[in-house]
């Protein structure tokens, strides 16, 4: 299969280096500019690179691009794309991508499967790509009504053979609901938590907890900026979910309310408990 990359980022570059060291594909690189292409190249992690003018034929292109800039080039190029050929993203929005991307690739004889791979880091580029960034990651795949299954089964497949160790099927309108929860909601709090003087006095009073809680409030204000917005409705619904609680807490502590305190508490611990029973025991 020859594939090909657009945009040698983090993901990108990760991707392009586990479909080298996990497969047997051909794979291109397509960047904005040429010093990832020169490294990618010297990693032996692609095996031609491309300026985003040139897109080469291909199987299948995964597209690697902020979700804005995803939409952008998908509508800029969709006549480059081989007909016939599949192309996938790695937002972490779907519904707007999804939407915009099947419009605009269908008159082309394009197919299109949004997907999002559960995996990252603090920091971004190049430089920061492994070929195992993905290990026993989830893929997110987001099919429509006029998705063809066996593409959704050949992206399955090409994800286990990436080191992904589950494939989750869902809507792009459900994907976007969860992740407001599961991912957006814990940057939106990490970025929050740290406005605080005590950050400038915490020096030797840190462990596990701190580093758990702050990991993600270093991160790309461009890109989450974009993610929040295209996915509005769903992260105001849990930004006011947890300032709702928070002000129980306050409130109990504020009353002098032992009792209410234990309950809230209480209450949390055994809600995570019970997120873990499925899988986990």
């Amino acid at each position: 299969m020859i594939i090909t990359v657009i945009g040698l980022g983090l993901i990108g570059g990760s991707l392009c280096k586990a479909i080298k060291n996990r497969t047997e594909s051909v794979c291109y690189g397509v960047n904005r500019s040429r010093g990832a292409l020169d490294a990618a190249l010297a990693d032996g992690a692609i095996d031609g690179a491309y300026s985003t003018e040139q897109i080469p034929a291909s199987d299948l292109y995964i597209i690697c691009l902020h979700p804005q800039a995803t939409i952008d080039f998908i509508r800029q190029h969709a006549s480059d794309f081989r007909p016939d050929s599949l192309v996938i993203d790695v937002c972490g929005v779907k519904s707007a991508v999804v939407q915009a991307a099947v419009e605009a690739l269908t008159p082309y004889h394009v197919r299109f499967l949004g997907c999002h791979p559960m995996a990252g880091r603090e920091f971004s580029g190049y430089s920061y790509a492994t070929d195992n960034l993905y290990q026993n990651a989830s893929m997110v795949l987001t099919p429509v009504d006029s998705t063809d299954q066996q593409d959704v089964e050949q992206i399955k497949a090409l994800a286990m053979m990436l080191g992904f160790g589950r494939v989750v099927v869902t809507s792009p309108q459900e994907h976007d609901r969860i992740i407001a929860f599961t991912s957006q909601m814990a940057h939106v709090v990490a970025n929050a938590y740290v406005k605080t003087p005590m950050l400038e006095k915490h020096g030797g009073f840190t462990g596990g907890s701190f580093q758990d809680m702050t990991r993600v409030a270093r991160l790309n204000a461009d890109m989450w900026t974009e993610l929040f917005f295209l996915n509005r409705e769903p992260l105001l619904e849990e930004i006011e979910n947890i300032i709702r609680h928070l002000e129980e807490y306050r409130d109990a502590l504020a009353e002098g309310d032992t009792q209410k305190m234990h309950e809230l508490l209480q209450d949390g611990s055994e809600r995570k408990i019970r997120s873990l029973q499925p899988e986990d025991q």
